[in-house]
């Protein structure tokens, strides 16, 4: 039998009525909504489970919307005690791991990305900088254009390395625009925009990740009970000091992904869950390798499924 690793999504996945009928069916799953709202004093249940799309799609709502969502769903998985050997998430979906492993309370979590939301809204105005999906090009001869770019006067760089052929670019408007031209010239297949409200994962993040280090250091960090494959290194961190300084960094460095899969892989990693809303992340793997198992669990029925299989082995 090979390890066991549950991952966790990032924003984008985010769908109004997620998690409602899981809040509705289940008393626990209840309760980590009601944290939520009571730890932020506002209804984030309702924005949640009711919308509009829009609301919920600004970051600052967006992200603890899918940490509470995904932990609701991950404290089912917990009682049916399937135990990870790995644990990870993509970009905000590192906070939902970390919960997991125990290195952050869920409340503590909550409000810190809460916060991080509203310091990435604040770093760059809304239309200044966006994100690119890159396919079908290399990530050295991406990383050539960016920095060409970047040192022509207007930052764009390396977002997002998700899987082979896809990669996310960050930066100012102009930046992402005129690398995703050059990009398009020199053979990538296509570039896509993204839906997004800001440059995240760029040196544009920076003032952000200064404010969030102060919150950071309002709440408590335990040195983790499960491995967590870092986002900045795609290595496994425990140590609660080298938590808190990856988190910060997280902001403006690119996130590792398909490296972090790969890592787990070699750990002995042939099992991957995804709890959250979405089945983004088990598209990934599924690409990055396609010989291991991958299950996502987004709903009751899709936990009991992904439950049975696991159980049946």
């Amino acid at each position: 039998m090979g390890k066991l690793a549950l991952i966790f999504p990032g924003q984008g996945s985010q769908t109004v009525g997620m998690g409602k009928e899981l809040a509705e069916t289940d008393a626990k799953a209840a309760s980590i909504f009601q944290q939520a709202d009571e730890r932020l004093g506002l209804s984030l249940s309702t924005i949640i489970f009711e919308g509009p799309q829009q609301t919920l799609t600004l970051t600052y709502n967006a992200q603890p919307a899918l940490l509470t969502t995904s932990i609701a769903l991950f404290e089912k998985v917990k009682e049916a005690g399937l135990t990870p050997d790995y644990v990870a998430g993509h970009s905000l979906g590192e906070y939902t791991a970390l919960v997991a492993a125990g290195a952050m309370s869920f409340t503590d979590a909550v409000y810190a990305v809460r916060k991080r939301g509203e310091f990435m809204e604040e770093a760059v105005p809304a239309g200044e900088g966006t994100m690119a999906a890159v396919l079908g090009m290399e990530a050295n001869e991406l990383a050539a254009i960016t920095k060409q770019i970047t040192e022509e006067g207007q930052p764009v760089q390396l977002a997002n390395l998700n899987c082979p052929g896809q990669i996310v670019i960050s930066g100012s408007k102009e930046g992402v625009e005129r690398a995703a031209q050059l990009a398009k010239e020199k053979g990538a297949k296509r570039v896509i925009p993204l839906e997004v409200s800001g440059p995240f994962h760029s040196s544009l993040m920076k003032p952000a990740a200064e404010k969030l280090a102060k919150v950071l250091n309002e709440v408590a960090i335990h040195d983790a009970n499960v491995p967590v494959i870092a986002n900045v290194t795609a290595k496994p961190m425990t140590e609660k000091e080298m938590i808190q300084t990856l988190l910060i960094e997280q902001l403006y460095s690119p996130v590792r992904w398909e490296e972090s899969v790969r890592t787990m892989i070699e750990f002995g990693v042939d099992t991957f869950v995804e709890i959250g809303p979405g089945k983004v992340l088990s598209g990934l793997v599924k690409k990055i390798h396609r010989d291991v198992r991958v299950y996502a669990i987004n709903d009751t029925a899709s936990f009991e499924a992904t439950i049975a299989a696991l159980k049946g082995e």
